[in-house]
């Protein structure tokens, strides 16, 4: 049976398209929804942008299939309809009724009411919403579309049980075949549907997944190294003994972290991690590597959001460099750090980088319609960043660029997004198993052991 879905207006300011995302039922958008969104219609935000789009896709139904009022066809096989109540709504209850939240939910009983049969859920991103519908006896969902259970968004390590002999060889060759039953099948290949079907049996190892070989007979007896899918291979991780501009990865997930950050085959890199992981370190003294050092990109473009994306800088005094320091402070600490403890020393030694252009350090807010090709990206704190930011981002690399997206999905300030729907988690698990990706998240922390303290005990 088809089903009602009432949107709320944070859905559509999420993913405009969200209105064809329901399959063949029906949706409505509240006229409250409508007054709401054109709020937001002015703002230079990617909110303002998926504002504007929304109302020009509304328009466009309008004029292809007639009256919104009484519903139009939608490419997905279902409806969509403006609901117009001939009243202002009253919410049965003690609550705020001049509030535009509860007028958009009146509507969804209101809906509910006129077609009684029918089932009627409403959807919002708004958890507070959420549980007032559900205390007022409403159906209410979360947007799903592009949203990643936090389970889903693999560590970026497994562990694998091999012979002794297989690791020693390992040690040798810097190589060893990989388990056949762990290998994925190839496209239009036959899939072993036993396997698969077994929920004991180990998971097919994934492009560029750290492996930590074990010795089925000594569990010290251990060895790291990375998948190849196109060698079908587990190779040797190429980290330097002596570090990347002073820094020694100090685990193994920093280990592979180095290794995958200097790979410039790899073109896509997710660090997820709580705070003191060593998240923005290595990717900074990784892209100081291959830009400064072995000249492998012309330049390294660090960023940050400005929260919100897109908000303007103006609203701080001075000039550009002066209004961006607070924002980007951090990557300036990190910076003395590398410089304090590599080759270079002395306060502010990155300087001359910054001058002669091979090093920059800007806000996201203007990056819409550049191309940046042969370039070192690194976009810290991705986290706050939407699904749809993220890929604006991504698809702004030309040729030879490389991508680091760093972030703990436990720290978002952005209200509108969360741990399971922010670009950094979504990014991470939708490029599970490309040969241009790799992932890893770093779960010990190496700043201090104060700051370790902290962030496991508050």
């Amino acid at each position: 049976m088809k089903k009602n879905y009432v949107l709320d207006t944070n859905i559509l300011l999420h993913d405009p398209y969200a209105i064809f995302r329901f399959d063949d039922n029906n949706v409505i958008i509240p006229i409250y929804v409508i007054e709401e969104v054109d709020q937001f219609k002015r703002e230079g935000s990617e909110r303002g942008r998926n504002a504007r789009h929304v109302v020009r896709l509304l328009d466009d139904l309008r004029e292809q299939g007639g009256s919104l009022s009484k519903g139009v066809a939608i490419k997905s096989g279902g409806t969509l309809t403006v609901a117009v109540p001939s009243q202002r709504p009253e919410l049965p209850s003690a609550i705020d009724k001049a509030a535009m939240d509860n007028a958009i939910l009146q509507t969804a009983f209101d809906v509910r009411e006129a077609d009684g049969g029918r089932p009627t859920v409403f959807v919002t991103m708004d958890t507070n919403l959420r549980i007032r519908a559900d205390a007022l006896g409403m159906v209410a969902e979360t947007y799903e579309n592009q949203r990643v259970e936090p389970q889903r968004v693999e560590t970026g390590v497994t562990d694998v049980e091999v012979s002794a002999d297989e690791i020693d060889t390992f040690f040798q060759e810097g190589r060893l075949p990989a388990p056949p039953h762990l290998v994925p099948p190839e496209k239009g290949e036959p899939r072993d549907r036993e396997r698969e079907r077994n929920k004991d049996a180990a998971p097919y190892l994934s492009a560029n997944l750290c492996v930590l070989l074990r010795d089925r007979a000594n569990a010290s007896h251990t060895a790291l190294g990375r998948y190849d899918a196109a060698k079908k291979e587990i190779v040797a991780l190429r980290t330097p003994r002596e570090g990347v501009i002073g820094v020694r990865p100090r685990n193994k997930e920093q280990s592979h972290a180095l290794d995958i950050l200097l790979d410039e085959n790899i073109r896509l890199v997710t660090l997820v991690g709580k705070a003191g992981t060593g998240k923005t370190l290595l990717a900074l003294a990784a892209g100081l590597k291959r830009t400064v050092e072995d000249g492998v990109y012309t330049r390294m473009l660090v960023s940050r959001p400005v929260m919100p994306l897109g908000r303007d800088i103006g609203f701080l005094p001075g000039d550009v460099d002066e209004k961006l320091n607070p924002w980007m402070q951090p990557i300036f600490d990190n910076l003395e750090f590398l410089f304090s403890s590599g080759t270079r020393k002395g306060p502010r030694a990155y300087a001359e980088l910054l001058d002669s252009g091979q090093l920059q350090v800007e806000p996201l807010t203007y990056i819409r319609g550049r191309s940046l090709p042969q370039q070192y990206i690194i976009v810290d704190e991705a986290q706050n960043l939407t699904p749809h930011e993220v890929k604006t981002i991504i698809t702004r690399s030309g040729d030879g660029t490389k991508i680091v997206l760093t972030g703990d999905p436990g720290q978002i300030d952005n209200p509108y997004v969360d741990s399971a729907s922010n670009g950094l988690s979504v990014a991470a698990d939708r490029f599970r198993g490309e040969k241009v990706a790799a992932h890893i998240v770093l779960t010990r922390g190496e700043r201090s052991e104060l700051a370790e303290l902290a962030a496991n005990l508050l």
